[in-house]
């Protein structure tokens, strides 16, 4: 598949010698429906990130060695179904599930986890916990437990998987999730990582990007395109994917840059 990006994507065309392995990442794509239609929740990234320096992007990051503790609380599929749907080992998808709620609530404080009542309504009372996490005094599993919360896994929806180009000198292998903003729940911008966040419907931030308001990296415009066809949150997620690994080639043509698709 080919398709042409507008200008305000960025990318970097310097093929390096000794190309970075990319590490295990979690991307969550957050929706919510409104009277103006399906939003998307975005953040744009401070310029002094060594990764992503200025983009405008959805909450997510790398996967840390202790989202793999086979100790977290956890309601829904299995990690195996979740190894299925991404492809690869099963202790990798339980540590990119734990690594997307964890991220999540780092970067825009909406946790996807419950009690026995149900799913977190207020997630404001559990600040101090976003702040140890975020400082990696502690742990998903240990802030779950102390709690006494479960890691819904129910809320998320496999959707994309994309592999950093290699011409990159940070290389991420990440795995894109889709989840709706929970009830009673809000998504803020209280993270040092963006400089701005807020919610947009797809159409609008595509244009953004195309009039140079905002930068996309080819994933984030890709999936925001693929978003503009539901009309509800709901839509979204009922949606049937393929998930395949995808390194993007970019070639620039003119002041243009196009993009070839092709499964890793």
């Amino acid at each position: 598949m080919n398709f042409e990006l507008p200008a305000g994507v960025q990318f970097s065309d310097e093929p390096l010698p000794n190309p970075p392995v990319p590490r295990d990442a979690a991307t969550v794509i957050l929706l919510r429906d409104t009277a103006n239609g399906l939003e998307v929740f975005l953040q744009r990234r401070v310029a002094a990130m060594a990764f992503a320096a200025g983009m405008t992007v959805f909450p997510g990051g790398g996967v840390d060695a202790r989202d793999a503790d086979a100790s977290v609380r956890w309601a829904g599929p299995p990690a195996s179904e979740w190894a299925r749907w991404f492809g690869g080992a099963e202790p990798v998808a339980r540590a990119l599930v734990c690594a997307a709620v964890r991220e999540t609530f780092e970067e825009s404080g909406v946790l996807l986890a419950g009690t026995e009542d149900g799913v977190v309504a207020d997630a404001n009372r559990y600040a101090d916990a976003r702040r140890q996490l975020v400082s990696r005094e502690l742990s998903l599993a240990a802030f779950l437990d102390g709690a006494g919360l479960t890691l819904r896994a129910d809320l998320l929806r496999p959707w994309a998987h994309w592999i950093t180009p290699p011409q990159e000198t940070r290389r991420y292998d990440t795995r894109f999730f889709v989840a709706v903003l929970p009830e009673g729940q809000r998504a803020d911008g209280e993270t040092t990582e963006a400089e701005s966040s807020g919610w947009q419907r797809p159409q609008d931030a595509l244009a953004d990007a195309d009039a140079g308001r905002s930068m996309l990296m080819p994933p984030t415009w890709y999936t925001l395109r693929e978003l503009t066809e539901f009309d509800t949150a709901a839509d979204a997620l009922a949606a049937e994917r393929r998930i395949q690994a995808i390194i993007p080639t970019l070639v620039r043509d003119g002041d243009r840059v196009r993009v070839i698709v092709e499964d890793a």
